[in-house]
């Protein structure tokens, strides 16, 4: 009895040790994925920005300018496009819509993110823009990939159109939660001028027309939670200037908008409680589950060599003493 129950546990332990590497190396890559129907808003604010007043084309001193983000994932897009990609895929609607302390506009950019729902690498497919004009994205855009590793990433810049390192400048705490500290400078750069323009009747035709450009630079901080690849926390120290032509009035530059945009704090606790959240189920798949299953091996493997032991040592004779032949019978 002793021998059967050892077999089993020999058994049982065999199955752990083995589907122990098999939920982190096999199972944990193509079940963490983004869902397909994500829906996220995000809040950022500017205190004492500088901003331009296109009434007078003069740049002045506000008390706040408010960045809403929105990213907004089109099911019936990705479904359409993984049947060609041959892989999971999500389809992301962003909009980043800036108004100024009036609450009135002063830009809207939409654009639409194809990337693996695994690996968060971009999947070049139909649609794939920046406020209506086609792109092609190289590096991430908005989350880093599950399991984040200490080193640089290539990171889209929606605004320049071009992918920049993003380097890694650390591991910190972040209210409660270990992050990986990222910055990205995107020097001044000539940038396109949004295609809805705050002001009606004036468009982007209409502004080249006068000579005048438009110049963005800035510098992006995010703090990544490694297990989830979700930046808990974002800032940026953004600048943009109109430049030359007639529409300054003979002035070399102007100011377009200056600030040190930030999160929201109910934004932030909100992220780090989701964060948080998010960080248990991979950490379940990564290291409870693997490292459970492994050290149960271990036990069992350990418990079946005990019976095993146990069965022998029951069935020999004492030692000094023979076995009595059994009584033969004709």
């Amino acid at each position: 009895m002793r021998r059967k129950a050892a077999l089993v546990l020999l058994a049982l332990a065999v199955f752990c040790a083995a589907l122990s590497p098999l939920l982190r190396w096999y199972a944990f890559p193509r079940l963490a994925k983004i869902p397909p129907n994500q829906y996220q808003d995000m809040v950022l604010e500017a205190h004492d920005a500088t901003l331009l007043d296109y009434g007078t084309l003069r740049a002045r001193k506000v008390p706040k300018v408010t960045i809403v983000q929105t990213l907004r994932g089109d099911v019936a897009a990705s479904e359409r496009i993984e049947r060609t990609a041959g892989r999971d895929v999500v389809v992301w609607d962003g909009l980043s819509y800036v108004q100024g302390p009036d609450g009135e506009m002063v830009s809207k950019i939409p654009e639409r993110y194809i990337f693996d729902a695994h690996t968060q690498e971009p999947v070049h497919a139909t649609g794939e823009m920046v406020d209506g004009d086609p792109v092609r994205r190289e590096g991430i855009e908005f989350k880093w990939p599950f399991l984040t590793e200490k080193r640089d990433y290539e990171y889209f810049d929606a605004q320049a159109r071009v992918t920049a390192p993003i380097h890694y400048q650390g591991t910190q705490d972040f209210r409660g939660v270990e992050v990986y500290y990222f910055e990205q400078t995107i020097p001044w750069t000539k940038v396109p001028f949004p295609k809805e323009m705050p002001v009606e009747g004036i468009t982007p035709e209409t502004v080249a027309e006068t000579g005048t450009t438009r110049w963005y630079t800035t510098v992006r901080r995010f703090w990544v939670e490694p297990l989830t690849g979700a930046p808990v926390y974002g800032e940026e120290i953004h600048k943009e200037e109109l430049r030359g032509g007639t529409l300054l009035g003979g002035r070399e530059k102007v100011t377009a908008f200056s600030g040190h945009v930030k999160m929201r704090e109910d934004y932030i606790r909100h992220t780090v409680d989701l964060v948080k959240s998010n960080r248990t189920l991979v950490l379940l798949m990564t290291s409870y589950l693997p490292w459970g299953l492994l050290t149960l091996g271990v036990l069992l493997i350990s418990l079946s060599l005990w019976l095993e032991a146990r069965g022998r040592g029951t069935g020999a004779p004492a030692p000094g003493r023979t076995a009595e032949p059994e009584p033969l019978t004709a």
